[in-house]
This record gives C-alpha cells, structure tokens and sequence, in this order.
C-alpha cells in the first residue's frame, strides 16, 4: 500500500506527521522525494540545495548507512521505527523514473512516501495533504494533486475555525474539492486518521 503525505507548502509538519504514522505502522518503509537543480538556489546548502548530489540519473540511497544523519528528515523516520527508508534525489526530468526505482526498493506491506510530485506517475493508495489553517497559502505542486487528496491534515487548533478557512481558501482557489466528501483530521486526531488508512489497507488486503 502507498500512502503519500504531502502538504499546501514547505513547514506544515510533514515529516513529524510521516513520523507519527511510521510508529502507528511498523514495519513499513518510508520514501523520501527531493527534486533537486544543477545551480546553487541561493539558500543554505545543509538544509537544501542538493545540486551536488545530482548525476545523469535519478539517485537513490536506501539502508540506514546511507540515510541516517540524526535531526534530518530520513534520520527521523529511522527514529520513528521505519523499516527502511530511501532517499530519491532527482530533477524534475528524472523525477518519473526514479520514484518508480525507489518503490521497486520497497519490501514492506505499506510504504509511507513524502512530498506531492510523485503523485503524478503513481496513483497513491490514500493520499494525506497536510496544511497549515493560520498559513494558508499553496504551491503549484500541491494545487496539481488536488484530485489525489483522500483526507486533509490541518495542524492547528480550533477545529470548527480551521474547517471554515480550509473551506473558504479551497473554494477560493476553486479546487474542486467539497470538504463534505474528504475527511479532515487535526492535530490531535491521529488515531482516526490512522483508523481510516489502516481499513483503505484492509480493503487493499481483501
């Protein structure tokens, strides 16, 4: 089973949600998806310009010799009980064939996978978008994978207020998306939202 966990932008708590399902699911491996660019992007190059890892083709690292570095994020998911993790660092136009090779990897029953890209060449089994309702703002690649989203995540605190700006925003944004249909989970609601992708497995499985 793949479940992907993705989010509207970059520090919506993502990986802490990915490690938090990890220990919900042992056994299963974890995916991590980096796209990467020849050229510095100007930012601090420890915490993500990747360039200097790129070559021809899509790299991959999988084991815990190759991926644990601690307080990174596949250090995390190590931490959190994952069985495996792999790492795919690649160009937009390597994107396609390297997570294909990275699931290939997978020896587990399930296999959680972070970031939104890879939607676009396979189909997510359950698919989490993680948001932000105090910061709603959204990238390209997460306003492309709309029609992917099986539940939202929202990572705040007053859920009756966060449900109305989530669905204001969406509606703005003309997503397509009625919130009547997609089940949303919060901070504190981690067992139901393990709950409902632990039965989409059973479903799987049967």
């Amino acid at each position: 089973m793949i479940v992907g966990v993705g989010g509207f932008t970059s520090e919506v708590g993502k990986t802490t949600l990915m490690c938090e399902l990890l220990q919900s699911f042992p056994g299963w491996e974890a995916i991590k998806t980096t796209r990467g660019h020849y050229r510095s992007c100007g930012k601090d190059p420890h915490t993500c310009c990747v360039s200097d890892l790129l070559e021809e083709k899509a790299v991959i690292r999988s084991g815990r010799d190759l991926t644990y570095e601690p307080g990174k994020d596949t250090g995390r998911y190590w931490d959190a009980g994952a069985s495996n993790v792999h790492w795919l660092i690649a160009t937009d136009q390597q994107l396609e064939e390297g997570i294909k090779h990275a699931f290939d990897r997978v020896q587990s029953q399930g296999v959680f996978v972070e970031g939104n890209s890879f939607t676009k060449f396979l189909e997510p089994d359950y698919f989490v978008m993680v948001v932000r309702a105090d910061d709603l703002k959204i990238k390209r690649t997460a306003r492309e994978v709309f029609n992917r989203v099986s539940a939202f995540y929202v990572s705040g605190e007053n859920e009756s207020r966060d449900r109305e700006l989530l669905a204001a925003y969406l509606e703005q944004q003309d997503a397509g998306i009625a919130l009547s249909e997609v089940p949303i989970f919060y901070s504190g609601d981690l067992t139901r939202l393990t709950a409902s992708i632990g039965a989409r497995a059973s479903s799987l499985a049967a």
